[in-house]
């Protein structure tokens, strides 16, 4: 499926549409973002700016669309609720000098080795997250305060105008490409929307047809809500654990225990006894309905002005030892998951493309963004796969395109929060329903019953954790982590011998198969010191000898023909085994020899 995307051709109108569309397809990404990492709707939108500029300008691969992502908020939300959000700032420049000193070190061509089950599972789980994760525009404020499902005319129409999205983004490349159908699409659905939602208010006033506008303020409201339900369970715990504490009442045992007097008496009530026989104040109650006050202060939307230092906004932390391990920690995790994520966001562009991007200075280059964006009051970010895709089914494929998407989501921010606040969720869900069915592998359904059995456990290993556990980075690792295994462990019964004597009477074993660790054992077996002659040669001609678990099985064994007064000579060895085995010095001490009957020579005799 990813050949649906190669039907696009580079060019500057492509470019300039495509970073259009995908700056109206990143308003609600960074805004939802932003709630997950308990910051302002705002901290994420200047986030989207100043990485996907940022990227665009100096990364490695044109075409691909960087901004403030769930897996980073994932990350900071806990450093972020337990320490405030001042100290999100310097760990999101520290996060970028990371980044930039692994670009530096060329560390980026590291992704080469990501197994392409591994690619798959990634791109097949991605898919399915990208899916689930549109579930929750279909979700509406209940009385409550808490999101609900739509249910009865709301939802027939969202998911009336998300089949109409989607077919107009199928349909409409086989009528014209002067204009990216996602974009079309986007503005078509937008008209009918407003049309709807004035002709059609519901009872209470609210729009029909959810825009961004009120996705915005329904996500302020649910998180204020539950912000004071929890507050309110503390306090009460608070409160309970006060009066076990306290009560004059209280058993010695420690147990609550009222006078049966206090319970039968006219007069003051039980709570007003208790209140003055602990002489504690009344609890301040949230108010009962948290949706009614917050919905005053959650008309703001998305407007704002120009994104200024962090320190002229918020505090400073102090800068020593104490702040350094605080956030040291969580930048590292940053810096991980920002380049793993987009490192496989490159080269799935790379293979939708049929192009090459630049490992090592993508790393840079998100580096620096991240750099300025925490210089700026941001979350921080990296490169986002949903956006980049919808990026090059429209046409993108320079850095124009990245450009463009960054400064029109400023100019949004700016001077038109209004009109981007009545796009309908519906046909950013319908865009973003395409991107599932463009990314999703369908081949590799059909290729299960062919692939090898560990590659298809590989593959549905990654996309299950990618699914269930929502965390990319970590998925790739442990993809990558179970092919290595899986390939030290086959590797490792791949190893043989040919046993003859010579003329000489030289009892040759010839050597098939790598030497490394999970070898080493089969190697042992395959001598026997007690019965060899005085004169043993091992042949590496067809094998390897790959790290330290095989040389020092080699010392071992010469230790043991050493012990046993017979001459061990080791013949054919490659470079990088001679290269290995200087290296050791007198960690190894072996017999290379020179061997006329072999054509061997070498200039390293122990």
């Amino acid at each position: 499926m990813l050949n649906f995307f190669r039907q696009q051709t580079s060019s500057f109108k492509n470019d300039l549409l495509s970073g259009l569309t995908v700056a109206l397809a990143l308003v609600p990404e960074a805004i939802a973002f932003a709630f997950v990492a308990g910051v302002s709707p705002l901290i994420g939108l200047y986030s989207a700016f100043f990485i996907g500029l940022i990227t665009a300008v100096v990364g490695g691969r044109p075409g691909m669309i960087s901004g403030a992502t769930g897996a980073m908020a994932v990350v900071v939300v806990a450093l972020v609720a337990d320490h405030g959000v001042e100290y999100l700032f310097p760990t999101v420049i520290l996060c970028g000098v990371l980044q930039i000193i692994i670009g530096l070190l060329r560390l980026g061509k590291l992704i080469r080795m990501v197994p392409h089950p591994v690619m798959l599972g990634f791109v097949n789980g991605l898919a399915i997250v990208i899916g689930m994760a549109q579930l929750g525009s279909f979700k509406t404020l209940s009385e409550s305060g808490t999101l609900v499902y739509l249910n009865g005319l709301p939802l027939f129409a969202m998911l009336a105008l998300v089949g109409l999205t989607m077919a107009i983004i199928w349909l409409l490349p086989k009528v014209t490409t002067a204009i990216p159908a996602s974009l079309a699409a986007i503005l078509s659905i937008t008209l009918i929307a407003v049309a709807v939602n004035e002709s059609q208010r519901t009872e209470t006033g609210d729009n029909l047809l959810a825009t961004v506008g009120d996705m915005l303020r329904t996500n302020t409201i649910a998180a204020e809500t539950k912000a004071a339900k929890e507050a309110m369970a503390a306090e009460e715990a608070e409160a309970a654990l006060h009066a076990q504490q306290f009560n004059p009442l209280t058993a010695a045992d420690g147990s609550n225990t009222l006078i049966s007097a206090v319970v039968a008496q006219d007069g003051p009530s039980i709570k007003d006894s208790f209140a003055a026989a602990t002489d504690t104040p009344d609890i301040e109650m949230p108010p009962a309905d948290p949706a009614a006050e917050a919905s005053s202060d959650s008309d703001s939307g998305i407007s704002g002005g120009l994104p200024m230092p962090f320190w002229m906004e918020f505090d400073m932390v102090p800068f020593n030892w104490a702040t350094l391990k605080i956030i040291f920690p969580f930048a590292i995790v940053l810096c991980g998951v920002g380049l793993i994520e987009s490192l496989m966001t490159l080269s799935l562009i790379d293979e939708i493309t049929e192009t090459r991007g630049q490992g090592n200075r993508e790393c840079i280059g998100q580096g620096t963004a991240n750099m300025v964006c925490g210089l700026f009051g941001g979350m921080g970010g990296c490169a986002m796969i949903g956006q980049s895709l919808i990026n090059v089914n429209s046409g993108g494929r320079g850095r124009l395109s990245g450009i463009t998407a960054a400064i029109c989501l400023l100019l949004f921010v700016l001077f038109l929060a209004p009109w981007i606040e009545q796009i309908p969720m519906a046909a950013l869900v319908g865009v973003m329903f395409m991107v599932v069915i463009g990314t999703f592998e369908w081949a590799s359904l059909k290729m299960l019953r062919r692939m090898p059995r560990s590659d298809m456990f590989v593959m549905i290993l990654v996309a299950g954790y990618t699914v269930f556990m929502h965390d990319l980075a970590s998925a790739v690792i442990l993809g990558v982590i179970v092919s290595a295994l899986v390939f030290a462990w086959q590797h490792a019964t791949h190893i043989g011998v040919d046993v003859k004597i010579n003329e000489f009477g030289s009892k040759i074993y010839q050597l098939h198969g790598p030497v490394f660790f999970a070898s080493v054992s089969s190697f042992k077996e395959m001598f026997n010191v007690a019965e060899d002659p005085d004169d043993v040669v091992i042949d590496f001609y067809y094998s390897r000898v790959y790290d330290q678990s095989g040389l020092e099985a080699i010392n071992g064994l010469a230790e043991k023909y050493q012990a046993a007064g017979k001459r061990l000579h080791l013949t054919h060895l490659s470079e990088e085994c001679r290269s290995l085995l200087n290296q050791a010095g007198d960690l190894v001490e072996v017999n290379v020899s020179e061997d006329p009957h072999y054509h061997v020579a070498t200039d390293r005799l122990a």
